[in-house]
C-alpha cells in the first residue's frame, strides 16, 4: 500500500510510519534472503529418476527421465541375456525411483522384476515397479507421442516436417524397443505429472532435451569394493543442526580428489568414479588435460579457469523454472553470471592448444548464442530494481509505455499531496488532516483519522464520500476526486507489472530457444572443472601419469603408494606390483600381522581404479592392461558392524569373484577363511585357488593375502608347471623335500620383509619374494599391550596344539583356585548358627559343603 499527501490542518506532512510511499520504490536492495541462500536452495532440490524398460527376444530398450536437469536419456536397443545383467547394471548405476514397464512381459522380465521388488534390504531403497497397459507401448502411438511433445528446445518457427527431421537426428527411430520405451515413459510422465503436480493441467512436464545413455567400456566394480577401498566414505556431519540427517564425505579417495569449484563438477566426478572405463581414447583425453595443467607455466591459467568455473551454476534448474514460468529474481543474476563466465572460458580456451580435444570443444561449441543471451539479459533486466521489488523489473528505455507509467507513478506523491489539500477544504472542520493513498488492485482512496465521536458504524458516514473500510484507526473513503484519479491514471502498478511480466516471458522464450548451448556449457564446464581438480591433486600429492596397454595382460606398478595411508602416516614405504605375463597371475602374500599386507592389496586396487577413472596415480610408473572388473574380499568395519558372520561375508564376496571374474579382472582377497574353523577356511582357500588355476590362461589377476602358511607347507596347491615358488630356496622346506623354484610362472609367493632383532621384530613394510615362516602373533599382541603372562601362555598352548599334546591348566592358577574355594567353604562354616531351630544340617552338607568339596578335590 502506498500513502501520500497527508495534510494535518492543511499543512503537508510526510507519510506516516508503517505506510509505504506512493512513489516508485527506491532502487536500493532490500534486506532479505541473499543470492547465496537462493543458490543453496537451488542445489538442495533432490533429483529423482524414472526409468522405462522393455525386454523382448534378447534385446533391451531403456529410457529414463532425470528431474535434476529435466532431460530424457535413452539407450539404443542392446542385446541382453535372459538373466538381464545389463538391465541390472543400469539399475545399479542410475538408481531409479520407479521402473515402468508393460503389463504384458516375457517370463524372464517378470521374474527379474519380482525379484527386484522383493529385495527388502536393498540399499539404496528398492524402486517402485509400475505396470502400464501394453497398448501404451505400441510402436505407432509411441512415435506420435514423441513427435507431438511440447519441447522448449525446438523453435516455434519449425514446421511439422522440420520438427520430425530435427527429432529424427536425435532419437533413433529405427530402434523399435527404444522408441516404445520412450513412448511408455512419456505416457507415465503425463499421467504421474512429475514436477508439475500442483500446476494447471495444461502445464506439461518440462523436457529440456534428449541424451544418449551409453554403457560401453565401463569397468564393473561392486559396492563392497567401493566401501573397503574407501573410494567413498560417508560420515555424520559435525554440525549439530545436521546430526540427524546430514552426511559429509570422510577420508576417502573421492574426498581428497574432489577439488571442484561447481556443484556439477562434483556430480560429474562422482559419476566418473561410479563408471570407471577402459576406453583408451577417453582416458587419454582426460590425462592430456591434466598433464597440460601440471606444467608450471600453465598454473596461472588453471587458477583463472577455476575462478570462472565457480560462477557456473545450476542451469537446468533455471531452465526448468523458465519453462514453468516460476523464475526467481536470483535466477536471472545467476544465469547472467553463468553465461558471462562461459564466455570467459571460451576466450581462454581459444588461446590454449587446440590439439587437446576439450579446449577445442569449448572454443567451438560455446557459440555466439551465449553472447546474445548475456547481451539480452544485461540490456533488459534491472538487477538492482528487481532485488528491491523482489520481482522482475526492466531497465529504462526498453519500453516507452512502461517508462511513461513509471514516470507517472513516481510523480504521484506531490500530485496526491495537492489533491489531499483540496479534499481537506471540503471536509468537516473537526477533521484535522487527510491523505490520498494508492492501493494496487483497489485504486485511490481518501484516508482520514478516526475521531473520538466516531464510535458506531453509522458515525463513519460522511456526506459526499463512500465509506470503504476501517484499518489501523483510519477511515478509507472514495470521493469524486479519487474516482476521477482511478479513471485517469488507472491501476498503474498492476499495468507496469503486467507489461514487465510480458517482457520477462519474451526474454524467457529467447533463452529457452538457446537451451541446447546452455546445456552443452554445463557438460563441458563440469568436465573442465573435474580435470582441473584432478590436476590440482596430482600436483600437490606428486602423482604421475599412468600408461595403458591393451597388450598387457595385467597391471604393472613401480613404487606405488596408498593415496590415503600416505596422508596419515609419517613415513610411507612405496611398493611395486606386477602381475600377468611372465610374472604370474596369482600372487600369494604372507607376512606377520600388522606388516602391511592389507594396505598393499588396497594400494594395488586404488591405483588401478584411479587409472581407470583417468586420474594421475600415486606411483613412479604405472601401466594398466585391459581391466574389466575389480573384485575385493577385504573386511570393512561397516560390514562387521552389521552383525553378520565374518565367514558369510567371505563366502558372499568371493562367490562374486568366482562366478563373474574374467581373465581381465583384478581380484583382491585378504584373510579369506577368517571367522570359521581353520581347517575349513584353509580348505576353501585352496579350493578357490585351484579352481582359478584350472582355468589356465583364463585365470583372473589375483592378489591373495593370508596367514595360512599351511597352504604351502601341506602342498595344498597343485604341484607342477602351473605353480612357481619364488625365493623359497632360502631355507624353507615343505614337508620332507625342497621346493623347486624352476617351475613356470602362474602363481608366485611374496612376503612382507621383516627383521628379528633379539625379542623385537622390525617391520620394513617392503614386499619381497618368499613366504613368511611365522605370523608373529605374540609380538603383535605385545605391541598391542597384552600382559606378558598371557602372551607366554598363548605360546605354550600354541606349541601344544602344534605338537598334538594335551593342554593342561597352569598349576599355579589351579592352586590359587583351590585356596579360593577353601576360603569360601570356611566362611560358610563360620556363618553357620548351630542354635538356629530351622537349621537342617543334611541340606547344608548336601547343597553347600559337598559341591564346594568337589571343586577343592
Amino acid at each position: 500500500m502506498f500513502s501520500v499527501g497527508t495534510i494535518p490542518g492543511g499543512t503537508p506532512q510526510s507519510p506516516e510510519p508503517g505506510a509505504a510511499s506512493a512513489s516508485f520504490p527506491s532502487l536500493a536492495p532490500v534486506s532479505g534472503r541473499g543470492e547465496a541462500e537462493e543458490e543453496e536452495d537451488n542445489e538442495q532440490e533432490p533429483a529423482e529418476i524414472y526409468l522405462c524398460a522393455l525386454w523382448t527376444s534378447g534385446y533391451l530398450g531403456i529410457a529414463y527421465y532425470d528431474t535434476s536437469d529435466s532431460t530424457i536419456h535413452f539407450m539404443p536397443d542392446a542385446p541382453d541375456h535372459e538373466s538381464l545383467k545389463l538391465l541390472q547394471r543400469v539399475l545399479d548405476e542410475i538408481n531409479p525411483r520407479s521402473v515402468v514397464t508393460s503389463a504384458k512381459q516375457d517370463e524372464n522380465m517378470t521374474r527379474f522384476l519380482g525379484k527386484l521388488a522383493s529385495q527388502e534390504h536393498r540399499e539404496p531403497k528398492r524402486p517402485e515397479i509400475v505396470f502400464l497397459p501394453s497398448v501404451d507401448f505400441g510402436l505407432e502411438i509411441s512415435k506420435q507421442r514423441l513427435l507431438a511433445g511440447n519441447y522448449s528446445f525446438i523453435p516455434d518457427s519449425m514446421t511439422t516436417t522440420e520438427k520430425i527431421l530435427f527429432l529424427s537426428s536425435i532419437i533413433p527411430f529405427d530402434c523399435l524397443l527404444t522408441v516404445r520405451a520412450l513412448g511408455g515413459l512419456l505416457k507415465f510422465l503425463g499421467r504421474r505429472r512429475i514436477g508439475v503436480e500442483l500446476e494447471d493441467y495444461n502445464v506439461s512436464v518440462p523436457i529440456l532435451g534428449f541424451k544418449k545413455f551409453v554403457l560401453t567400456h565401463l569397468v564393473s566394480i561392486d559396492q563392497d569394493t567401493y566401501s573397503v577401498l574407501q573410494i567413498f566414505k560417508s560420515e555424520s556431519h559435525p554440525s549439530v543442526y545436521k546430526v540427524a540427517s546430514g552426511l559429509k564425505e570422510g577420508l576417502s579417495l573421492f574426498g581428497i580428489l574432489n577439488r571442484c569449484h561447481c556443484k556439477w563438477g562434483q556430480k560429474l566426478l562422482r559419476l566418473w568414479f561410479t563408471r570407471p572405463t577402459h576406453d583408451l581414447g577417453e582416458l587419454n583425453s582426460r590425462l592430456d588435460v591434466i598433464q597440460f595443467f601440471l606444467l608450471p607455466q600453465n598454473l596461472d591459467m588453471a587458477q583463472m579457469l577455476h575462478r570462472l568455473l565457480g560462477h557456473i551454476k545450476n542451469v537446468p534448474l533455471i531452465l526448468k523454472r523458465m519453462k514453468l514460468s516460476h523464475t526467481k529474481v536470483s535466477d536471472w543474476q545467476v544465469l547472467y553470471k553463468t553465461v558471462y563466465s562461459a564466455l570467459g572460458l571460451r576466450d581462454a580456451c581459444r588461446s590454449l592448444p587446440q590439439s587437446i580435444q576439450l579446449f577445442q570443444d569449448i572454443a567451438q561449441e560455446f557459440s555466439d548464442d551465449l553472447h546474445h543471451i548475456a547481451s539480452l539479459i544485461g540490456k533488459v533486466v534491472d538487477f538492482e530494481g528487481s532485488l528491491a521489488e523482489n520481482r522482475f523489473t526492466v531497465l529504462p528505455n526498453i519500453d516507452p509505455e512502461i517508462d511513461e507509467k513509471k514516470r507517472r507513478l513516481m510523480g504521484l506523491p506531490s500530485f496526491l499531496t495537492e489533491v489531499a489539500r483540496k479534499e481537506l477544504e471540503n471536509l468537516d472542520s473537526r477533521i484535522p488532516s487527510c491523505s490520498v493513498i494508492y492501493i494496487p488492485l483497489i485504486g485511490f482512496l481518501l484516508c482520514i483519522p478516526r475521531l473520538p465521536f466516531m464510535v458506531e458504524a453509522s458515525d463513519f458516514e460522511i456526506e459526499g464520500l463512500d465509506f470503504m473500510f476501517l484499518s489501523e484507526e483510519k477511515l478509507h473513503y472514495r470521493s469524486a476526486r479519487t474516482k476521477e484519479l482511478d479513471a485517469l491514471l488507472g491501476d498503474l502498478h498492476c499495468d507496469i507489472r503486467d507489461q514487465e511480466t510480458l517482457l520477462m516471458y519474451q526474454l524467457q522464450c529467447q533463452v529457452l530457444a538457446r537451451a541446447a548451448v546452455l546445456t552443452r556449457v554445463l557438460d563441458l564446464a563440469s568436465r573442465l572443472d573435474v580435470l582441473l581438480a584432478l590436476a590440482s591433486a596430482a600436483r600437490d600429492y606428486g602423482y604421475s601419469r599412468p600408461r595403458y596397454s591393451p597388450q598387457l595382460l595385467g597391471v604393472r606398478i613401480l613404487n606405488g603408494r596408498h593415496p590415503l595411508m600416505e596422508l596419515c602416516a609419517r613415513t610411507f614405504v612405496p611398493n611395486s606390483a606386477e602381475c600377468g605375463g611372465d610374472k604370474g597371475r596369482i600372487k600369494v602374500i604372507t607376512g606377520p600381522n600388522s606388516s602391511g599386507k592389507s594396505i598393499y592389496l588396497k594400494q594395488v586396487g586404488l591405483i588401478t581404479f584411479m587409472a581407470l577413472v583417468g586420474s594421475f596415480v600415486p606411483a613412479e610408473e604405472a601401466e594398466i592392461g585391459a581391466v574389466d572388473a575389480i573384485f575385493t574380499r577385504i573386511h570393512s568395519c561397516e560390514s562387521i558392524s552389521l552383525g553378520l558372520s565374518t565367514f558369510m561375508i567371505d563366502l558372499n564376496q568371493v562367490a562374486k569373484a568366482v562366478n563373474n571374474a574374467t581373465k581381465q579382472s583384478l581380484v583382491l582377497i585378504d584373510e579369506f577363511g577368517k571367522g570359521t574353523n581353520t581347517v575349513d577356511g584353509l580348505a576353501l582357500l585352496a579350493a578357490v585357488l585351484r579352481h582359478w588355476l584350472a582355468l589356465g590362461p583364463m585365470c583372473p589377476h589375483i592378489f591373495v593375502a593370508t596367514n595360512f602358511l599351511s597352504l604351502v607347507q601341506l602342498q595344498l596347491l597343485p604341484q607342477g608347471p602351473l605353480v612357481q615358488y619364488l625365493g623359497l630356496a632360502k631355507g624353507f622346506r615343505a614337508g620332507s623335500r625342497d621346493i623347486d623354484d624352476t617351475l613356470s610362472p602362474c602363481i608366485s609367493f611374496k612376503t612382507m620383509e621383516t627383521c628379528e632383532d633379539g625379542d623385537d621384530l622390525v617391520f620394513f613394510y617392503q614386499v619381497c619374494e618368499g613366504i613368511a615362516n611365522a605370523s608373529h602373533a605374540s609380538y603383535t599382541a605385545a605391541q598391542a599391550g597384552l600382559p606378558g603372562n598371557l602372551i607366554a601362555r598363548g605360546k605354550e598352548v600354541s606349541d601344544l596344539i602344534r605338537s598334538g599334546k594335551p593342554i593342561k591348566p597352569v598349576k599355579e592358577l589351579l592352586k590359587e583356585k583351590q585356596m579360593e574355594n577353601c576360603q569360601t567353604l570356611v566362611d560358610k562354616f563360620l556363618k553357620l548358627d548351630l542354635e538356629d531351630p530351622n537349621l537342617d544340617l543334611d541340606i547344608f552338607m548336601s547343597q553347600e559343603v559337598l559341591p564346594a568339596a568337589t571343586g577343592i578335590l
